[in-house]
């Protein structure tokens, strides 16, 4: 089943999302691997495709897990958590209608 995934960001967080950066990618990069992803991005803090030092928001990410149990750990398992760059995280079913 599909899971959504948003991670919230820490106020400032650009400084702990460029040090946990390349392992939240590779991360990514593993569901993208295993043919478990739909779609994976941050959200910027302001409207712009380049925030620049407004920063993100937070991020999404829609993928496919086992159960939302194993959802939720692979989210709490993540770097951006790990490094502060992330203050929370929720995990919810995600049902595709569209495309």
């Amino acid at each position: 089943m599909l899971y959504m995934i948003v991670g919230r960001d820490a106020e400032d967080s650009l400084a702990d999302r460029a040090a946990a950066r390349d392992a939240h990618v590779a991360r990514i990069g593993a569901l993208v691997d295993d043919g478990r992803l739909v779609v994976a991005g941050p959200m910027p803090a302001i409207d712009a495709d380049d925030p620049g030092p407004a920063g993100f928001s937070g991020s999404l990410v829609v993928a496919e897990f086992e159960s939302l149990v194993a959802a939720e750990e692979w989210a709490r398992a993540d770097p951006y958590l790990a490094s502060g760059a992330w203050v929370s995280v929720e995990v919810s079913p995600f049902k595709q209608v569209m495309p």
